[in-house]
């Protein structure tokens, strides 16, 4: 999987397909009743957006959840942990992690919101600890990719030596 993930086309495609993903987030907004679950951190905030949502807006949430927002963190975390097994050279598997336990963890919370939202379970309350869990692990995985293109810019200017 490291020497796939590592290939060029597979950074680029995992890049576009996060910036193709992410506005659909903002084209189903109004469907879904205007804000998302997963920016809410508490339970009972989350009890009451859903009690607040009508059939059409729980059901289109639901479909949000589990259609854009499975493909999303798979686009993101995997261009995040590409970018550090490229780039981080030994270290790569290691720099690789904080994107690897963000997909996990944002998975996660997908079920929990998924299930919540389908009727079926209400976990909600571990969203008090996925969501912040996620965002650091979110933001960690971004700072580490961000350093990984300041390498592979320098690599870039490396072999263009006058």
């Amino acid at each position: 999987m490291n020497a796939f993930l590592k290939r060029t086309p597979v950074i680029w495609g995992l890049f576009i397909a996060q910036l193709l993903i992410f506005p659909g987030f903002a084209l189903f907004s109004d469907a879904v009743g205007g804000r998302y679950l997963d920016t809410v951190t508490s339970g009972d905030a989350c009890r009451a957006l859903i009690a607040g949502l009508t059939e059409a807006q729980r059901n289109a949430h639901f479909w949000v959840t589990v259609l854009l927002d499975t493909a999303y963190p798979l686009a993101y975390g995997g261009f995040f942990a590409a970018m550090a097994l490229r780039f981080f050279g030994r270290f790569g598997r290691l720099a690789a992690l904080p994107a690897l336990a963000t997909i996990i963890i944002d998975l996660t919370e997908n079920t929990v919101q998924a299930l919540a939202l389908s009727g079926a379970a209400d976990a909600l309350d571990a969203k008090s600890w996925l969501t912040p869990l996620k965002f650091g692990m979110f933001f960690l995985a971004t700072a580490i990719a961000l350093i990984a293109l300041v390498i592979a810019i320098a690599h870039i200017f490396r072999k263009r030596k006058a």
